[in-house]
């Protein structure tokens, strides 16, 4: 049966919905307004946790509420539930029949403990488990937190993105329906080829299917002929809705400024910490231990991924200094850049800006982001020109000039050399994909086949800015339907057509997502919504805003996905910047869309989505050297704990030649990290672990670097001969897990329990 995009109708009550929305869009807008900088994790004063009277009044609420019989009835079916999920708090399943969670009541009498489990200190928590909140606010926060888990569940599931795998069984638990691993979707990434094959052939490439193809509304639809373009009948793939993502997105807005909610996802993040923190007290000793009995592999061993880093300044300041006088030694006599119509040598270009590349240094180089760039963005971007002169990054850092992009394909095969040299790094770069014309995507495979930038070591994201205001202004197009058209219509006729094109089907084996890209801080007053322009509509000189751009970036990728699927061809992650700056609605919005995202530091000021981020597990790349010259101070940020809670986290780089100075960057991210926040062994380890799973290797290589069991959770997924991740820290997060998702699903459950009781 072919996979349809459930639909949602406007209703009464999602009106309600959306109005509540629109008030917490513009109340997000507000704040940054007036706000220049991200504080600490803080309650904003008008959140009720943060206000005696509310306290008292909570209090008093709970007190009245032990006092009432239906309140009564409830929390006893509540007790019911719980006391049954206490011995066996993962849904039975044929794959899990063994592998149960060893959490225990205090009463209980009999393990449940599996065969692998390993034995440790575990932390238990007696009595009254709803202590603290009414049961009707619990049950409303844990209603709310499941709906959002199912809608996340959706959109990933339509676009081969992953989803947690524990937190599916749960999820189908609540209704009583058994999962199973035919109901898992994962990306599918093309393998690098075995040695000795060559990874640019053009044999075998699928054969072209001349379907028709149109833009409408924005999303790239695909015809079977030209009578069914005539007759409006799509081929069957699953269109996204633009009113049923309004919808979903409105719920999760509105999520996010619900009192009990708050309450509830505050709470348990500060128990989750804590929880940690005991475990790590009790347990140090033990995992050290672990990781002590493992042969032959310890951190510099262990497979590490830059899940983010942009190809544009993945060398080292040094690296690129060096490369740049090397460089005029040998072709200073080059023609390398044409400049109004005249055509320039190396030397006459260095001549012009009046330096000469003997006498500079990594200070006159100028690349190096300090204390001036600190929450100036424009700063920034001004520090990929070396020396200030844009004429020498067109030079030595674009793939599309006079010369096609030899020299930066060379500094990117050296950094590339020096991480197969070092074996167990990899590397994502980002290159631009602008918008401006169709042409893009021909002239930047052309460069990677003809440049031969391949290696094993490096999977290639596309990254797309968000600067359509920039283009309208200059002419380059008229609408904002034209940037997406010249964004993904091309990547559909390869998907279509690969034989007509045939290095672009060859480039697109080797890209494992796409980025979206700018900075977050410059906000729109516009809300996005079923009520916004259509793409064609689109004509203002104006930015759309971030929820514009994500939705529709996802909606292509979607479709896309699924037609690449049905041809046996790879499929994209999106993975959009998210978090670094700017309103709290970007994180709302990436949460439905996106397979992982970069930086999320704006999720330490919203419990709820942070909580929502760690039940579905959603990967995130964060970069504290790069925040700490841009937006928040080293010491401020949320990484360390992020990772105490569990979040999924790894270490990223950004950009080497702004933020760095060793000739290894990501092993200086890590070192630094583990000396500032004195992480031990078994931290940096999960953390790189982390980095793979959530990378675009292929399933192939991961299986390799983690284990062939990587794909379940818990211990029973680590090989810790290949991780080095101590077998008592993946059984303490499953089970921790576990036990925050088995809240969620009493709750769902308690409405047919109290059913008894009347």
């Amino acid at each position: 049966m072919p996979r349809q995009f459930p639909k949602v109708t406007l209703s009464e009550k999602e009106k309600e919905t959306q109005l509540q929305a629109e008030k917490v869009y513009a109340s997000a807008l507000k704040e940054e307004d007036n706000k220049d900088a991200l504080s600490m994790f803080t309650v904003p004063e008008d959140c009720p946790i943060g206000l005696q009277q509310e306290k008292d009044h909570e209090l008093l609420k709970e007190l009245a509420e032990q006092q009432s019989e239906e309140s009564t009835k409830r929390r006893k079916s509540l007790k019911m539930i719980r006391s049954q999920s206490m011995y066996l708090q993962i849904p039975v399943n044929t794959d899990w029949t063994r592998s149960v969670t060893p959490f225990m009541s205090p009463s209980s009498t009999c393990s449940s403990l599996p065969e692998n489990c390993p034995d440790y200190q575990r932390v238990t928590i007696s009595g009254d488990y709803c202590a603290g909140i009414t049961v009707e606010d619990y049950e409303q926060a844990a209603k709310s937190l499941f709906k959002a888990l199912l809608i996340r569940e959706k959109y990933s599931k339509l676009a081969y993105h992953r989803f947690c795998r524990t937190t599916a069984q749960f999820l189908r638990s609540a209704v009583n329906t058994r999962w199973s691993e035919d109901d898992e979707v994962m990306p599918d990434m093309c393998p690098h080829p075995k040695h000795g094959e060559d990874p640019y052939s053009m044999e075998n490439i699928p054969e072209n299917l001349n379907y028709e193809l149109k833009m409408k509304d924005g999303i790239v639809c695909v015809y079977e002929s030209v009578e069914a373009l005539e007759e409006n009948k799509p081929h069957d793939l699953p269109y996204p809705d633009l009113e049923t993502f309004a919808i979903d997105l409105s719920h999760v807005l509105s999520m996010i400024a619900d009192g009990p909610t708050k309450t509830y996802c505050h709470r348990r993040l500060n128990f989750l910490s804590s929880k940690f923190y005991l475990h790590e007290m009790l347990n140090e000793m033990a995992e050290l231990k672990e990781l002590k009995s493992v042969p032959h592999r310890d951190f510099y061993n262990v497979r590490k991924v830059d899940t983010h880093i942009h190809a544009a300044a993945c060398m080292s300041q040094k690296h690129l200094l060096t490369f740049i006088q090397k460089t005029y030694e040998t072709d200073s006599d080059r023609v390398v850049l044409e400049k109004v119509g005249q055509k320039m040598t190396l030397q006459q270009v260095f001549h012009s800006i009046n330096k000469d590349p003997y006498d500079l240094t990594v200070d006159s180089l100028d690349v190096h982001a300090g204390r001036q760039t600190f929450h100036r963005f424009d700063k920034f971007n001004s520090k990929y020109n070396p020396v200030g002169a844009s004429e020498l990054r067109e030079i030595f850092l674009k793939t599309d000039n006079l010369i096609n992009g030899e020299y930066f394909a060379s500094i990117i095969k050296e950094v590339s050399h020096d991480l197969e040299e070092s074996k167990y790094q990899h590397a994502e770069p980002r290159l631009s994909i602008y918008g401006r014309s169709p042409e893009e995507w021909d002239s930047l495979s052309k460069w990677f086949i003809h440049q031969k930038v391949h290696s094993p070591n490096m999977r290639w994201i596309i990254q797309v800015p968000r600067i359509y205001d920039i283009f309208k202004s200059k002419k380059l197009v008229h609408n904002f339907a034209k940037m997406l058209e010249n964004i993904f219509l091309p990547l559909f006729e390869a998907t279509v057509n690969p034989q007509k094109h045939k290095e672009l089907h060859v480039f697109l084996k080797y890209v494992s997502g796409f980025d979206s890209v700018d900075d977050e801080s410059k906000h729109s007053d516009h809300m996005f919504s079923f009520r916004s322009p259509k793409p064609e509509q689109w004509t203002a000189d104006e930015n759309p805003p971030y929820s514009y751009y994500i939705f529709h970036m996802y909606a292509n990728i979607m479709v896309l996905n699924n037609l690449r699927k049905e041809r046996g061809l790879s499929t994209f992650q999106f993975r959009p910047h998210c978090g670094e700056a700017g309103s709290i609605t970007h994180l709302v919005s990436a949460f439905l869309t996106s397979d992982n995202i970069s930086h999320g530091l704006n999720l330490k000021k919203s419990p709820v989505l942070q909580y929502l981020y760690y039940l579905a597990q959603v990967p995130i790349a964060m970069s504290p050297l790069s925040n700490n010259s841009l937006f928040l101070e080293y010491s401020k940020n949320p990484l360390k704990e992020f990772l105490h809670k569990g979040l999924c986290v790894s270490l990223s780089t950004d950009d080497p030649m702004q933020f760095h100075y060793t000739k290894e960057p990501l092993m200086e991210e890590y070192a630094i990290a583990a000396q500032l926040w004195k992480l031990s062994t078994c931290d940096v380890c999960e953390i790189a672990r982390n980095s793979v799973l959530q990378s675009g290797l292929s399933h192939q290589d991961k299986k390799h670097f983690l284990g062939v069991n990587y794909l379940k959770d818990g211990p029973e997924g680590n090989d810790i001969c290949r991780t080095n991740v101590a077998q008592i820290r993946m059984a303490y997060r499953h089970e921790t897990l576990c036990n925050e998702l088995s809240f969620i699903v009493d709750a769902v459950k308690s409405e047919a329990m109290g059913s008894i009781y009347e």
